[in-house]
């Protein structure tokens, strides 16, 4: 039988109370009581305080609840990335209140591939991530909506001033295939995925010798890649960034555009085309002596001829109502290569074939008639019907530039410089496609130009990541052992332990798994292992 019995301290006046329980005692046959102390008595409200066994209760309940075991090698990877790039830095700076939750839904889109955010709960609860906790997909749509443009353009000017001005930024564009109908920008326009829906259009800047992006503007789906130039000297304008130097394809190529860059003292390497006259007739004067040993490039089996040349700078002035003129400092650098010569012969080929036997049969395709028109003579008989003969001539000149290609610069004099830099901007079309493969972003589910624009940020802060992965595994020649998917494999089943009271630490770390952070150039932290 159980009582409460009280009893106070005299030293310190305090009563406590006990449950007493009394039993029977066979040895002693007697009746005996055990006392446990319960707790203190208030003086005022006589009510038990209990103490000991709440705080006992508490302890316990804290490492049962709080103790806790996560996948923590490849987010710790890319914890240290951005703290070594400043990207976590300038993420803090720009988005105080949502970095964390930024951070971790872009390491999420990284490690489950194209997988939608409703399963990040599932994720976030086995793995180490900057906001410790579940972003649900109401709440990663409230915070793609707090992302404004203001924070944004912040987080571009500050990572654009990490990348050095000295080193060459690749400007490219690619399409964003949308379903919406509620999207401002999207679009109709030149696909660059044979999508047939309409599009958005993205421009983007990489810092060549970096290998980051750091820059990119959403473009209505209609916007040609030659109309975006003018836009893009405005924006760095703006930032104030002054030594810039701009690798950009042919596709970028205008007379106006050419002179923004001259006008805005812009350094640039651009592609040009070949049915330019101009360039038709640099070309000639190059072909009986590029095709020789000492223009011979071996590292990229080519051959190659650089000619200085003047560039006839107009700038209209609308106050003085005239147009100035001046001759730059421009170099052309024209490169021939034998093998791309024939390719291009036997595919020209084969287009004209396939047009004539398509005028012969009367089954004309409305897109080709200006082609029909500029290679062949249609006429019509009463015996032999229609009659189609090739233009000679129009396929010969054409053919006469097969296997050239130009650049341009007011920078670079050496060729092979010039065509390293420019093949180095492939790194933008290998981002674009990381953003629209990995990122899952080819045709994002989004209805609003709000969670469009912020969804895109967190995207492209996960590029980031992606961009620096790559890299390192290029220059450590690693493609050859590993998939960037093995690396994160690898690394991602690292564990970290947490009990309270005790400070985290890693679990069990290979060699291998050492080796991997040495090769992404980020030291694993001694004090984890």
């Amino acid at each position: 039988m159980a009582a409460i019995v009280y009893q106070t301290n005299k030293k310190t006046g305090i009563t406590y109370a006990y449950e007493s329980i009394s039993h029977w005692d066979k040895e002693k046959q007697q009746s005996r009581a055990k006392r446990k102390c319960i707790g203190k008595v208030d003086p005022i409200t006589k009510e038990i305080i209990p103490t000991r066994k709440k705080r006992l209760d508490a302890k316990s309940q804290m490492f049962t609840s709080e103790a806790k075991r996560s996948f923590y090698g490849a987010t710790l990877l890319f914890d240290k990335i951005g703290e070594k790039i400043g990207l976590t830095d300038d993420l803090k700076n720009c988005f105080p209140d949502t970095y964390k939750q930024i951070l971790s839904i872009a390491y999420y889109l990284i490690l489950e591939d194209k997988n939608s955010l409703s399963r990040f709960g599932k994720w976030a609860a086995t793995h180490k991530h900057p906001h410790e906790e579940n972003i649900s997909s109401q709440r990663s749509s409230e915070i793609f909506a707090s992302i404004s443009n203001d924070s944004k353009e912040r987080f571009f000017y500050k990572q654009g001033k990490r990348r050095a001005e000295k080193e060459f930024w690749a400007y490219d564009t690619t399409s964003i295939s949308s379903y919406s109908k509620c999207l401002s920008q999207v679009k109709y326009g030149i696909n660059k995925d044979h999508d047939p829906l309409q599009q958005i259009n993205l421009a983007m800047l990489f810092g060549e010798t970096s290998g980051l992006p750091f820059y990119y503007r959403k473009l209505a789906g209609n916007i040609t890649d030659v109309k975006t130039v003018k836009s893009l000297l405005k924006d760095m304008d703006a930032y104030g960034f002054e030594k810039v130097k701009l690798v950009m394809d042919r596709g970028f190529y205008s007379e106006a555009n050419v002179n923004f860059l001259y006008k805005d003292h812009k350094k640039f390497l651009m592609g040009t085309k070949n049915n330019l006259i101009w360039i038709q007739n640099e070309i000639k004067k190059v072909k009986n002596t590029i095709n020789s040993w000492g223009n011979y490039i071996e590292q990229y089996d080519i051959y190659a001829q650089t000619t200085a040349i003047k560039w006839e700078y107009k700038e209209k002035r609308p106050i003085k109502k005239d147009t100035l003129k001046k001759s730059k400092r421009m170099y052309l650098h024209i490169y021939y290569n034998k093998g791309k010569k024939a390719d291009a012969e036997i595919k020209f080929h084969k287009k004209i074939i396939k047009l004539k036997r398509e005028l012969e049969s009367g089954k004309r395709n409305s897109k080709h008639e200006k082609q029909y028109t500029k290679y062949f003579k249609i006429s019509k008989t009463v015996k032999k019907g229609i009659v189609v003969t090739v233009k000679n001539d129009v396929i010969l000149k054409e053919e006469s530039n097969f296997g050239y290609f130009t650049l341009i610069t007011n920078d670079v004099k050496d060729a092979t410089t010039a065509l390293e830099i420019y093949r180095n901007k492939d790194l933008v079309e290998k981002g674009f496609n990381d953003l629209k493969g990995r990122l899952d972003f080819r045709k994002p589910g989004v209805s609003s130009d709000l969670s469009l624009d912020g969804k895109l940020f967190v995207e492209f802060i996960a590029l980031i990541f992606l961009s620096y992965i790559k890299k390192q595994m290029q220059e450590k020649e690693m493609f050859s052992n590993y998939t960037m998917q093995e690396v994160l494999d690898e690394l991602d089943i690292i564990e970290c332990f947490k009990r309270p009271g005790h400070k985290s630490y890693i679990g069990e770390v290979t060699k291998r798994q050492i080796n991997l952070f040495k090769d992404m150039d980020i030291t694993f932290p001694a004090s984890l292992h």
